[in-house]
């Protein structure tokens, strides 16, 4: 049953296969001829099989796995460099239809307070969210086809585009909604949005079902080939993530990779990003009534062997995991994060009062933007708000061309420097604005080409001066 080119979900995420693999894998975790061949193809930089990798998470060698932890930050470093680009979540509405067990959102839960935010409402967070500095924001919703139906995204995504207050402007909106038509998918793309992100949730079809008891989204198939339809509807650019702790999570990571696979094989293009989020406590929910939550350390190993398996993909960790997790897993594979993020239908422009919680999970980290972005450059990586390659076109296949032969950089550091410095000039506090002009500084001596070097100096000094908005 397994085919990597199907178009058919049971077909490139087959059942049988994953569970060979997982004992496959098992049979072979101490087998340290194999772990070296395996280890060697990966110094390649092009990636592994789902079943390679398998047995990289699985190795119970302790010097092997060393090994997989310097060689994750190696590819991070030859792909991403020390860039983390930044960006927040923006909770639209709670309403939904479906009746996930994992997720406050269910339909049946009547504590939670249910909200959906008006054009004029979306005007004022997008506006709070400039304030603090960002540029990139992923959209979510709840799926509802009466109070969330596609034109009221669509109309949101307008709204979000159309507000330029002070020097802020949102300059890239990617979309975390349900799985949803081709059609609807045209019409994303032509609204001008980045990534199209859906988390699988669980991979495992049956736990996903029980999961999923009620509503559109027990559909396994149907949400499963979602990216499929969002590839045929032209959007080049998407972003898988599976919820850690729903199932078992070698499985989970078995079929995660097979999913990148499926992308590569059918389309040439896999995934520009995959998420781990990590199932968190939330209103109705209790993390501790579901069997498979994975401690930091496993956590770590699996963000370690995602790196190095699917090496030009981007890699997102949200605000769910603490400081202590993040710094943990930022220099194993992570290349983006979020930063003073509310989950809560809106609560950007101002704080939701506690008795109308609409949170979708508790928040974790919650340090400022400005806290993170300090954070990050005392750790010598360069916070990003970069959203050139959307913008130039470099997305789907002409970006993966440019990331797999590691090119990107040559755009990449000079565009985070410079977004950098508009940070830095718009919204820092003293302590940021001196430690990141000193990064500045520093990252300059970097640039390899002498011309992009004193173009950059001087798109800088412009960017001193209050223009806005240089890229190359």
């Amino acid at each position: 049953m397994y085919n990597p080119s199907s178009r058919k979900a049971e077909e490139f995420i087959d059942h049988e296969e994953i569970v060979e693999t997982l004992a496959y894998a098992q049979q072979n975790k101490s087998n340290l001829e194999l772990i070296d061949r395996i280890l060697a193809k990966a110094r390649e930089r092009k990636g592994l099989s789902h079943r390679e990798a398998a047995v990289l998470l699985d190795c119970d060698i302790p010097e092997k796995n060393e090994e997989i932890y310097e060689l994750a930050r190696q590819i991070k470093q030859d792909f991403y460099g020390n860039r983390i680009v930044m960006f927040a979540p923006l909770y639209l509405s709670n309403y939904c239809v479906n009746g996930c067990l994992y997720c406050p959102y269910h339909m049946k839960n009547k504590s939670i307070a249910r909200k959906k935010l008006t054009q004029e409402e979306i005007a004022a967070e997008v506006i709070a969210l400039q304030d603090m500095g960002h540029k990139r924001l992923a959209i979510e919703a709840g799926e509802d086809p009466v109070n969330n139906p596609i034109e009221y995204i669509l109309e949101s995504i307008k709204t979000i585009y159309s507000i330029h207050h002070k020097n802020g402007d949102i300059r890239r909106v990617n979309v975390n909604i349900a799985a949803t038509t081709v059609e609807n998918y045209r019409k994303l793309k032509e609204a001008g949005i980045g990534t199209y992100i859906l988390f699988q949730e669980t991979y495992h079809k049956e736990s996903y079902e029980k999961l999923h008891p009620t509503g559109p989204k027990h559909d396994y198939a149907y949400h499963t080939e979602a990216m499929d339809r969002a590839m045929e509807g032209g959007i080049d650019d998407v972003g898988l993530g599976v919820l850690f702790g729903l199932e078992l999570y070698r499985y989970e990571f078995a079929g995660l990779l097979m999913h990148a696979e499926h992308l590569e094989a059918v389309h040439g293009v896999g995934p520009h990003t995959i998420s781990v989020p990590r199932l968190r406590r939330a209103d109705d929910i209790d993390p501790d009534d579901f069997d498979n939550g994975i401690d930091d350390e496993i956590f770590a190993k699996i963000v370690a062997c995602i790196r190095i398996s699917v090496p030009y993909t981007g890699m997102i960790i949200s605000t769910r995991e603490s400081k202590q997790c993040r710094e943990k897993v930022l220099g194993l594979g992570v290349s983006q994060i979020s930063g003073g993020s509310r989950t809560s239908v809106g609560g950007y422009a101002e704080p939701e009062p506690e008795e109308e919680n609409s949170e979708q999970f508790d928040v974790s980290d919650k340090r400022t933007l400005d806290e993170i972005v300090h954070w990050l450059m005392e750790m010598d990586y360069i916070p990003s708000f970069c959203t050139a390659c959307y913008r130039e076109g470099r997305t789907g296949d002409r970006f993966m061309v440019l990331c797999k032969s590691r090119q990107i950089q040559n755009c990449c550091h000079p565009n985070a420097l410079m977004t950098l410095q508009e940070y830095l000039s718009d919204y820092a506090s003293p302590d940021t604005q001196r430690l990141g002009e000193e990064m500045i500084r520093k990252e300059l001596e970097s640039i390899p080409k002498e011309q992009v070097r004193n173009t950059v100096i001087e798109k800088l000094e412009k960017i001193k001066m209050g223009e806005r908005d240089f890229y190359f």
